[in-house]
């Protein structure tokens, strides 16, 4: 019933909020390029090219690892994003070594992972509880 699916959901939020920081574990989804790096006087800024098949789980003000490195997304377009990083951060990360051209492995957040992985339904049928658009939307919450 919707009383619980808003339990569920608040539930959900308290420990995502409670959680902080950026969700990754380590795993490369998939491979990036560098192509381009600028410095300013506030923080370097890359802009990765990734693959296609990254694109839905990219957003901006999400989290992204590059090679290992959790980091913020600052803009996305079609087919890259870019992240800023503080210059005492990049001199404690191997980024620092990090040129255009080089390619990197990426990780996107894992909550977008498992969200998607919700609203697809994997091989659940309706009647085991699988998440859908239609669930979200009779419940309020779409």
């Amino acid at each position: 019933n919707r009383e619980d699916a808003e339990d569920i959901a608040q539930d959900v939020f308290v420990e995502v909020y409670r959680l902080g920081g950026h969700l990754v574990s380590g795993h490369v989804d998939g491979v990036g390029t560098i192509v381009q790096k600028v410095s300013d006087r506030n923080a370097v800024r890359f802009s990765v090219q990734h693959e296609p098949a990254l694109s839905r789980f990219i957003v901006e003000k999400g989290s992204i690892a590059i090679d290992g490195i959790s980091l913020t997304v600052n803009a996305v377009s079609q087919d890259s994003f870019e992240v800023a990083i503080i210059p005492h951060s990049l001199s404690q990360t191997n980024l620092q070594w990090r040129e255009i051209g080089q390619r990197v492995n990426l990780e996107t957040d894992l909550l977008g992972k498992y969200v998607a992985r919700l609203l697809q339904g994997g091989e659940r049928t309706s009647e085991q509880g699988g998440m859908s658009l239609e669930f979200l939307a009779k419940h309020g919450f779409i």
